[in-house]
C-alpha cells in the first residue's frame, strides 16, 4: 500500500503555492509513493518558493541505520535538528 498519490499537473501546484522556481520536469500523475521514491515537494530556498524532487523519508539515526523513516513519534535529540524551519517541507496534496 502507498503512503500518498499527486494526480494534479505541475501548473496547478504551481499556482496554488506561488512557486518561483521549479527543479522539476514534466511532473507526471504518480498513483503510489512509497517511503524512499523520490516526490514533489514545496520549500523554501533563498527568499523564494521553489518546486523539485526529494526522496521521500527522513533519515534514521546513525545507531539503527535502514531505510528511510516516515513516522516519527518520539522526537528524541536525533530528531531535533530536524523540526528547524529551514529545514520544513510542503508535500502538495492530491488533487482531481
Amino acid at each position: 500500500m502507498h503512503l500518498y498519490s499527486i494526480t494534479t499537473n505541475q501548473a496547478a501546484i504551481i499556482a496554488q503555492f506561488r512557486v518561483v522556481n521549479r527543479y522539476v520536469d514534466n511532473l507526471q500523475p504518480m498513483p503510489g509513493i512509497f517511503p524512499d521514491y523520490p516526490a514533489p515537494v514545496i520549500r523554501n530556498a533563498e527568499g523564494d518558493t521553489d518546486l523539485t524532487l526529494m526522496r521521500w523519508g527522513m533519515p534514521p539515526p546513525a545507531r539503527v541505520g535502514g531505510p528511510p523513516v516516515t513516522n516519527i513519534r518520539d522526537i528524541s535529540p536525533h530528531w531535533r535538528g530536524w523540526l528547524k524551519p529551514e529545514n520544513r517541507r510542503l508535500v502538495p496534496p492530491r488533487h482531481h
